[in-house]
C-alpha cells in the first residue's frame, strides 16, 4: 500500500502532485491544473491554468484576486465523485472556513485523503469536518503538540463580552484573520446574545459581505470611519491581526487589544504582540482532535504536513501507524501572523 500511495501522490517543488490525474493539490506556484482545498492564500494562489474547488472557494478566490485569477475554473460539488485522468476525486467538508474541503483521491484499492487545513471545533459559519475512511491520511499539524488543547470557544467569547461589560468606556479591538476567523467570531458573538453592531476594519468588508450573501447571519457590521473612532466607547471592533498595534487602533477610546488565535495559548506570544485580552479561538485542530481524527480515518499510513510534524509522526509510530513528515515549505500560518494575506485598508479610511 505504501508504494501505491507514493505513486498516487508525490512531492514536487510546486507541492503535492498526482501523476495519474496530472494535477497538483494546493500548489505553491502556478501550475496547469490545481485542486484547491480552501481560500486562504497559502493554499489558494492565482495564476493556475485550471482550478477545481468548491463554489465558495472559487468565489473567495475571485474576491481576493479578481475574476481572472485562473485560466478556467470547475466547481467541485461536495460528495460528488469525479474522474480526473486515471483517478477518482471527491471533495468532502473540512470544517476550516466557508467552502473548505478535504480532497479524496482514489485509484484501484488505494484511497488517499488530503486534509488541507481542518478543525473539529464548533463553527456556525461552515460545514463540519467529516472523517473519511482511507488508507493514507495527509494531515496538517499546525498545533501538533500535546501542549495545545483548545478551550471551548463559547467560553472565550464570554471572556470578551465580560470585558466589554466591565470596561464600557473602552473599545475592544479584536485581531482576527480576515477570512473565516473574523466571521466565526461574529457568529459566535451573535449566538451568545450580543446584538450591538460589530464594527469592521475595511479589510474585513468584502469577505464578510460574501458570508452574508451565503445566508450566514452576522447581524449589523458597519465599517469603521476614521472620524467616528473616538466615539466608539464600549464597541467591539474586528480588524486584521497586524492592525491591533497600528496607529489605526490607537485612535479608539482607551482600546483593549484582543487577538483571536490558537497561538494565544502561548502567553509569551500574547505579550510579544501587546495583547491585553488573548482569545484562544482556533480554526485548526488541537492535539487531541488531530489524534482523534487520525484514528477515525482508520488510515494505515499518515503523512504530516506544515506544522509540528515530528511530534505527531512519533505519536502515530508509537501506535503502529506508519508515518512520515513531508516537510513542505511555503505554507504560512494565518492563525498567528497572516499579514501577507491581509487586504490593506484604503488610506482614505485609515
Amino acid at each position: 500500500m505504501a508504494s501505491r500511495a507514493a505513486d498516487l501522490l508525490t512531492l514536487t517543488p510546486q507541492g503535492l502532485y498526482c501523476p495519474a490525474g496530472d494535477f497538483h493539490v494546493d500548489p505553491m506556484r502556478p501550475v496547469e491544473r490545481a485542486l484547491v482545498t480552501h481560500g486562504h492564500s497559502d493554499h489558494a494562489r492565482s495564476g493556475h491554468g485550471h482550478v477545481m474547488a468548491t463554489r465558495e472557494t472559487l468565489r473567495i478566490m475571485a474576491i481576493r484576486y479578481g475574476d481572472d485569477f485562473a485560466g478556467a475554473t470547475q466547481e467541485a460539488v461536495l460528495g460528488e465523485v469525479v474522474r480526473i485522468g486515471d483517478v477518482m476525486v471527491t471533495f468532502v467538508p473540512a470544517g476550516h472556513v466557508l467552502g473548505s474541503a478535504q480532497i479524496v483521491i482514489e485509484q484501484g484499492k488505494c484511497r488517499l485523503v488530503v486534509s488541507g487545513d481542518y478543525k473539529r471545533g464548533r463553527d456556525p459559519t461552515c460545514l463540519p469536518f467529516e472523517p473519511v475512511p482511507c488508507d493514507v491520511f495527509i494531515t496538517e499539524a499546525t498545533f501538533g503538540l500535546p501542549v495545545f488543547r483548545h478551550p471551548d470557544t463559547l467560553g472565550e467569547v464570554e471572556k470578551l463580552l465580560e470585558s466589554v461589560r466591565v470596561f464600557p468606556e473602552r473599545a475592544h479591538i479584536v485581531g482576527a484573520y480576515a477570512l473565516g476567523k473574523a466571521q466565526r467570531v461574529m457568529s459566535l458573538l451573535r449566538q451568545a446574545g450580543y446584538d450591538q453592531p460589530i464594527w469592521l476594519h475595511g479589510a474585513m468588508e468584502k469577505l464578510t459581505g460574501f458570508y452574508k450573501e451565503e445566508g450566514i447571519p452576522l447581524g449589523e457590521t458597519p465599517r469603521v470611519v476614521a472620524a467616528e473612532r473616538g466615539s466608539l466607547k464600549g464597541a467591539i471592533v474586528l480588524c486584521p491581526p497586524s492592525a491591533i498595534q497600528d496607529l489605526w487602533a490607537r485612535k479608539f477610546p482607551d482600546p483593549v487589544a484582543a487577538f483571536a488565535s490558537g497561538w494565544m495559548r502561548v502567553r509569551a506570544r500574547a505579550r510579544q504582540k501587546g495583547v491585553e485580552l488573548p482569545l484562544i479561538i482556533s480554526d485548526h485542530c488541537d492535539w487531541d482532535d488531530l489524534c482523534r481524527s487520525i484514528l477515525e480515518t482508520g488510515a494505515e499510513e499518515v503523512w504530516v504536513t506544515h506544522g509540528q510534524e515530528d511530534a505527531l509522526v512519533h505519536w502515530c509510530l508509537s501506535r503502529g501507524i506508519r508515518s512520515k513528515p513531508l516537510h513542505m515549505l511555503g505554507y504560512g500560518d494565518e492563525e498567528g501572523e497572516g499579514q501577507a494575506d491581509e487586504v490593506a485598508e484604503p488610506a482614505a479610511a485609515a
